[in-house]
Protein backbone atom coordinates (compact mmCIF):
# COMPACT_ATOMS: atom_id res chain seq x y z
CA UNK A 1 0.00 0.00 0.00
CA UNK A 2 1.38 3.19 -0.63
CA UNK A 3 2.18 5.89 1.66
CA UNK A 4 2.26 9.42 2.10
CA UNK A 5 5.40 10.90 3.39
CA UNK A 6 7.11 13.98 4.18
CA UNK A 7 10.55 14.49 2.30
CA UNK A 8 12.25 17.77 4.66
CA UNK A 9 15.09 19.01 2.91
CA UNK A 10 18.00 20.63 5.79
CA UNK A 11 20.90 21.83 3.48
CA UNK A 12 21.35 25.33 3.33
CA UNK A 13 23.24 27.23 5.99
CA UNK A 14 21.43 30.72 5.84
CA UNK A 15 23.86 33.22 4.85
CA UNK A 16 21.60 36.05 5.02
CA UNK A 17 20.83 35.55 8.55
CA UNK A 18 24.46 35.68 9.77
CA UNK A 19 25.88 36.20 12.46
CA UNK A 20 22.66 33.84 13.91
CA UNK A 21 22.73 31.46 11.27
CA UNK A 22 26.05 29.28 11.49
CA UNK A 23 27.56 26.30 9.92
CA UNK A 24 27.34 24.55 13.13
CA UNK A 25 23.72 25.56 13.73
CA UNK A 26 22.02 26.92 11.09
CA UNK A 27 18.77 28.88 11.13
CA UNK A 28 16.24 25.99 10.56
CA UNK A 29 17.66 24.68 13.82
CA UNK A 30 17.78 28.16 15.86
CA UNK A 31 14.82 28.21 18.56
CA UNK A 32 14.16 31.62 18.28
CA UNK A 33 10.36 31.48 16.61
CA UNK A 34 8.14 30.80 19.35
CA UNK A 35 10.62 29.24 21.45
CA UNK A 36 10.75 26.22 18.59
CA UNK A 37 13.50 25.69 15.35
CA UNK A 38 12.16 25.84 12.44
CA UNK A 39 12.60 22.35 12.11
CA UNK A 40 10.58 21.53 14.09
CA UNK A 41 7.73 23.54 13.34
CA UNK A 42 8.12 21.85 10.23
CA UNK A 43 8.15 18.13 11.21
CA UNK A 44 5.04 19.04 13.31
CA UNK A 45 2.97 20.67 10.69
CA UNK A 46 3.21 17.82 8.12
CA UNK A 47 3.40 14.73 10.67
CA UNK A 48 -0.55 15.14 11.25
CA UNK A 49 -0.96 14.83 7.61
CA UNK A 50 1.72 12.46 6.56
CA UNK A 51 2.41 8.73 6.86
CA UNK A 52 6.38 9.05 7.41
CA UNK A 53 8.66 11.52 7.68
CA UNK A 54 11.95 11.46 5.90
CA UNK A 55 14.55 13.58 6.39
CA UNK A 56 17.55 14.89 3.76
CA UNK A 57 20.76 16.33 5.71
CA UNK A 58 24.22 16.34 5.36
CA UNK A 59 26.99 14.84 7.91
CA UNK A 60 27.09 18.25 9.42
CA UNK A 61 23.78 18.97 10.21
CA UNK A 62 22.10 15.45 10.56
CA UNK A 63 22.60 15.10 14.35
CA UNK A 64 20.96 18.48 14.79
CA UNK A 65 17.75 16.90 13.16
CA UNK A 66 17.81 13.75 15.06
CA UNK A 67 17.81 15.88 18.52
CA UNK A 68 14.56 17.08 17.89
CA UNK A 69 12.89 13.88 16.39
CA UNK A 70 14.47 12.20 19.31
CA UNK A 71 12.76 15.06 21.38
CA UNK A 72 9.32 14.41 19.48
CA UNK A 73 9.66 10.64 19.95
CA UNK A 74 9.31 10.03 16.05
CA UNK A 75 10.81 7.72 14.07
CA UNK A 76 11.52 8.50 10.46
CA UNK A 77 14.43 8.07 7.40
CA UNK A 78 17.44 9.15 7.51
CA UNK A 79 19.36 10.11 4.43
CA UNK A 80 22.68 11.78 5.28
CA UNK A 81 24.63 13.58 2.46
CA UNK A 82 28.23 13.00 2.58
CA UNK A 83 28.60 16.38 0.46
CA UNK A 84 25.96 19.02 -1.07
CA UNK A 85 24.77 18.30 -4.21
CA UNK A 86 22.11 20.21 -4.48
CA UNK A 87 18.15 19.93 -4.87
CA UNK A 88 17.56 17.45 -7.71
CA UNK A 89 20.14 14.66 -6.07
CA UNK A 90 18.62 15.39 -2.80
CA UNK A 91 15.56 14.64 -3.98
CA UNK A 92 16.10 11.80 -6.04
CA UNK A 93 18.04 10.14 -2.84
CA UNK A 94 14.35 10.24 -1.51
CA UNK A 95 12.52 9.09 -4.42
CA UNK A 96 14.88 5.99 -4.59
CA UNK A 97 14.57 5.54 -0.24
CA UNK A 98 10.76 5.08 -1.48
CA UNK A 99 8.04 2.86 -3.50
CA UNK A 100 7.39 4.23 -6.90
CA UNK A 101 3.75 4.90 -5.83
CA UNK A 102 4.63 7.07 -2.39
CA UNK A 103 3.29 10.05 -2.60
CA UNK A 104 6.33 12.72 -1.55
CA UNK A 105 5.61 16.01 -0.15
CA UNK A 106 9.04 17.65 -0.24
CA UNK A 107 9.09 20.56 2.28
CA UNK A 108 12.23 22.72 3.35
CA UNK A 109 13.08 23.05 6.71
CA UNK A 110 12.80 26.87 7.22
CA UNK A 111 9.69 27.98 6.59
CA UNK A 112 7.01 29.81 8.62
CA UNK A 113 3.67 28.72 7.62
CA UNK A 114 0.40 29.97 9.12
CA UNK A 115 -3.23 28.94 8.72
CA UNK A 116 -3.75 25.20 9.28
CA UNK A 117 -6.96 24.49 7.81
CA UNK A 118 -5.65 26.49 4.11
CA UNK A 119 -2.49 24.41 4.10
CA UNK A 120 -4.54 21.09 4.91
CA UNK A 121 -6.35 21.76 1.92
CA UNK A 122 -3.31 22.99 -0.04
CA UNK A 123 -1.99 19.51 0.91
CA UNK A 124 -5.19 17.04 0.23
CA UNK A 125 -5.34 19.02 -3.24
CA UNK A 126 -1.61 18.56 -4.39
CA UNK A 127 -1.79 14.74 -3.03
CA UNK A 128 -4.97 14.23 -5.37
CA UNK A 129 -3.16 15.79 -8.48
CA UNK A 130 0.39 13.86 -7.51
CA UNK A 131 -2.08 10.64 -7.38
CA UNK A 132 -2.89 10.72 -11.04
CA UNK A 133 0.54 11.72 -12.07
CA UNK A 134 1.44 15.64 -11.96
CA UNK A 135 4.28 16.97 -10.53
CA UNK A 136 2.82 20.04 -8.08
CA UNK A 137 4.42 22.84 -7.35
CA UNK A 138 2.94 25.37 -4.58
CA UNK A 139 2.87 29.16 -5.08
CA UNK A 140 2.54 31.64 -2.81
CA UNK A 141 -0.10 34.17 -3.62
CA UNK A 142 2.33 37.55 -3.26
CA UNK A 143 1.94 39.85 -0.63
CA UNK A 144 4.39 42.23 -2.30
CA UNK A 145 6.62 42.72 -5.15
CA UNK A 146 9.49 40.78 -3.10
CA UNK A 147 13.05 40.69 -4.86
CA UNK A 148 14.28 37.76 -2.39
CA UNK A 149 12.34 35.29 -4.12
CA UNK A 150 11.40 33.50 -7.72
CA UNK A 151 8.22 33.58 -9.63
CA UNK A 152 5.80 31.55 -10.96
CA UNK A 153 3.60 32.84 -14.07
CA UNK A 154 0.39 30.68 -14.06
CA UNK A 155 -2.73 30.12 -15.44
CA UNK A 156 -5.22 27.72 -13.60
CA UNK A 157 -2.98 25.02 -12.38
CA UNK A 158 -1.11 25.12 -15.47
CA UNK A 159 2.93 26.74 -15.23
CA UNK A 160 3.67 29.26 -18.20
CA UNK A 161 6.97 29.56 -16.40
CA UNK A 162 9.18 29.65 -13.77
CA UNK A 163 11.27 33.26 -12.97
CA UNK A 164 14.36 34.12 -11.58
CA UNK A 165 14.76 36.41 -8.61
CA UNK A 166 13.46 39.95 -10.16
CA UNK A 167 14.47 43.34 -9.38
CA UNK A 168 12.35 46.20 -7.70
CA UNK A 169 10.76 47.14 -11.00
CA UNK A 170 10.42 43.24 -12.63
CA UNK A 171 9.08 42.40 -9.46
CA UNK A 172 6.07 45.40 -9.28
CA UNK A 173 5.20 44.29 -13.16
CA UNK A 174 4.87 40.86 -12.11
CA UNK A 175 2.53 41.69 -9.11
CA UNK A 176 0.74 44.21 -11.63
CA UNK A 177 -0.17 41.84 -14.02
CA UNK A 178 -1.74 39.37 -11.11
CA UNK A 179 -0.41 35.77 -12.47
CA UNK A 180 2.57 35.34 -10.69
CA UNK A 181 2.91 33.74 -7.76
CA UNK A 182 6.39 33.49 -5.14
CA UNK A 183 7.66 30.26 -6.03
CA UNK A 184 8.27 27.99 -2.68
CA UNK A 185 10.26 25.67 -3.27
CA UNK A 186 7.35 23.01 -1.78
CA UNK A 187 6.66 19.72 -3.88
CA UNK A 188 4.34 17.33 -4.52
CA UNK A 189 4.74 13.94 -6.79
CA UNK A 190 4.93 10.10 -6.76
CA UNK A 191 8.72 9.00 -6.37
CA UNK A 192 8.06 6.96 -9.45
CA UNK A 193 6.88 9.91 -11.61
CA UNK A 194 9.73 12.16 -10.76
CA UNK A 195 12.61 9.59 -11.06
CA UNK A 196 10.95 9.05 -14.81
CA UNK A 197 11.34 12.80 -15.53
CA UNK A 198 14.79 13.10 -13.63
CA UNK A 199 15.64 9.66 -15.81
CA UNK A 200 14.52 11.71 -18.86
CA UNK A 201 15.97 14.89 -18.56
CA UNK A 202 19.00 14.59 -15.80
CA UNK A 203 20.19 11.03 -17.01
CA UNK A 204 23.46 11.50 -15.64
CA UNK A 205 21.88 13.23 -12.37
CA UNK A 206 19.59 10.21 -11.98
CA UNK A 207 22.16 7.30 -12.72
CA UNK A 208 24.87 9.07 -10.42
CA UNK A 209 22.83 9.42 -7.79
CA UNK A 210 21.47 5.67 -8.12
CA UNK A 211 24.63 4.42 -8.05
CA UNK A 212 25.16 6.41 -4.76
CA UNK A 213 22.09 5.66 -2.89
CA UNK A 214 22.47 1.91 -3.85
CA UNK A 215 25.80 2.19 -2.45
CA UNK A 216 24.28 3.55 0.74
CA UNK A 217 25.00 2.58 4.20
CA UNK A 218 22.22 2.69 6.91
CA UNK A 219 21.39 5.89 5.03
CA UNK A 220 25.06 7.55 4.86
CA UNK A 221 25.93 8.43 1.35
CA UNK A 222 29.74 7.47 0.15
CA UNK A 223 31.45 11.10 -0.38
CA UNK A 224 33.27 9.56 -3.92
CA UNK A 225 30.58 8.47 -5.48
CA UNK A 226 27.93 11.50 -4.25
CA UNK A 227 30.86 13.36 -5.94
CA UNK A 228 30.14 12.52 -9.39
CA UNK A 229 26.42 13.54 -9.43
CA UNK A 230 26.23 16.94 -11.21
CA UNK A 231 25.15 19.62 -8.93
CA UNK A 232 21.85 21.12 -9.94
CA UNK A 233 18.59 22.24 -8.95
CA UNK A 234 15.41 20.15 -9.33
CA UNK A 235 14.00 23.50 -10.98
CA UNK A 236 16.28 23.35 -13.42
CA UNK A 237 16.54 19.23 -13.72
CA UNK A 238 13.11 18.58 -13.67
CA UNK A 239 10.51 21.48 -12.55
CA UNK A 240 11.13 24.04 -16.03
CA UNK A 241 11.01 21.15 -18.71
CA UNK A 242 8.65 18.40 -17.43
CA UNK A 243 4.83 18.69 -18.93
CA UNK A 244 3.42 17.53 -15.58
CA UNK A 245 3.77 20.37 -13.21
CA UNK A 246 0.91 21.70 -11.88
CA UNK A 247 0.24 24.64 -9.62
CA UNK A 248 -1.45 25.40 -6.56
CA UNK A 249 -1.70 29.09 -5.23
CA UNK A 250 -2.27 29.25 -1.44
CA UNK A 251 -3.83 31.03 1.11
CA UNK A 252 -2.16 30.15 3.83
CA UNK A 253 0.64 32.53 5.64
CA UNK A 254 4.29 31.90 4.19
CA UNK A 255 7.59 33.05 4.61
CA UNK A 256 10.87 31.73 4.03
CA UNK A 257 12.56 33.79 6.59
CA UNK A 258 15.27 33.74 4.28
CA UNK A 259 16.41 37.63 5.38
CA UNK A 260 16.41 40.01 8.11
CA UNK A 261 13.88 42.09 6.62
CA UNK A 262 11.17 38.93 6.71
CA UNK A 263 12.46 37.45 10.36
CA UNK A 264 11.98 41.60 11.64
CA UNK A 265 7.85 41.35 10.01
CA UNK A 266 7.91 37.53 11.74
CA UNK A 267 9.09 38.83 14.92
CA UNK A 268 6.95 42.17 14.93
CA UNK A 269 3.80 40.12 14.03
CA UNK A 270 5.01 37.79 17.24
CA UNK A 271 4.92 40.87 19.76
CA UNK A 272 8.63 41.68 19.50
CA UNK A 273 9.41 44.96 20.79
CA UNK A 274 10.83 47.89 18.59
CA UNK A 275 11.33 51.59 19.53
CA UNK A 276 9.18 54.12 18.27
CA UNK A 277 11.39 54.21 15.10
CA UNK A 278 10.82 50.88 13.98
CA UNK A 279 14.38 50.21 15.42
CA UNK A 280 15.06 46.09 16.65
CA UNK A 281 17.26 44.38 18.80
CA UNK A 282 17.84 40.81 17.91
CA UNK A 283 19.88 38.52 20.55
CA UNK A 284 20.04 40.39 24.06
CA UNK A 285 17.85 42.36 26.25
CA UNK A 286 20.21 44.58 27.07
CA UNK A 287 19.04 48.30 27.01
CA UNK A 288 19.97 49.44 23.49
CA UNK A 289 19.67 52.99 22.24
CA UNK A 290 19.35 53.98 18.36
CA UNK A 291 19.68 57.89 17.62
CA UNK A 292 18.68 59.05 14.30
CA UNK A 293 18.25 55.89 12.81
CA UNK A 294 15.08 54.16 11.29
CA UNK A 295 13.90 50.46 10.74
CA UNK A 296 17.70 49.57 12.23
CA UNK A 297 18.26 45.83 13.40
CA UNK A 298 20.57 45.30 15.46
CA UNK A 299 21.34 41.69 15.95
CA UNK A 300 24.34 40.84 18.38
CA UNK A 301 25.90 37.09 19.29
CA UNK A 302 28.79 36.11 21.48
CA UNK A 303 31.56 36.37 18.54
CA UNK A 304 29.86 38.67 16.23
CA UNK A 305 27.53 41.56 15.57
CA UNK A 306 25.63 42.85 12.76
CA UNK A 307 24.05 46.60 12.30
CA UNK A 308 22.08 47.22 8.90
CA UNK A 309 18.91 49.03 7.68
CA UNK A 310 15.81 46.55 6.90
CA UNK A 311 15.97 47.78 3.77
CA UNK A 312 19.45 46.17 3.17
CA UNK A 313 18.74 42.69 4.53
CA UNK A 314 19.62 40.85 0.90
CA UNK A 315 23.23 42.47 1.01
CA UNK A 316 24.04 40.47 4.46
CA UNK A 317 24.62 37.75 1.76
CA UNK A 318 27.44 39.75 0.81
CA UNK A 319 29.31 39.74 4.05
CA UNK A 320 28.91 36.09 4.32
CA UNK A 321 30.62 35.61 1.19
CA UNK A 322 33.42 37.47 2.10
CA UNK A 323 34.32 35.88 5.38
CA UNK A 324 33.93 32.72 3.55
CA UNK A 325 36.54 34.46 1.64
CA UNK A 326 38.46 34.55 4.21
CA UNK A 327 37.92 31.13 5.73
CA UNK A 328 37.01 32.84 8.90
CA UNK A 329 35.87 31.21 12.07
CA UNK A 330 33.24 33.61 12.30
CA UNK A 331 30.95 31.29 9.73
CA UNK A 332 31.28 28.21 12.14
Amino acid sequence: MSKTINVILTGGVGSRLWPLSRKSRPKQYLEIFEEKSLFQMTVERNNILTDEVMVVGNVDNCHLSKEVLNKLDLSYIDIIESTPRNTAAAIAFACFAANPDDVLIVTPSDHVIEGDSSYKTAIESAVSKAQEGAIVTFGIVPAKPETGYGYIEYKNDDVISFREKPNESTAKEFISKGNFLWNSGMFCFKAGVMLGELKDFTPEVYEKSKIAWENNEQGKLDLALSMDIPSISIDYAVMERSKKIKVIPTKFNWSDLGSFDSVYDYLVSKGHSTDENGNMVIGTDNFTAFLGLQNTIFVTTPSANLILHKEHAQKVKDVYVKLESEDSDLLN
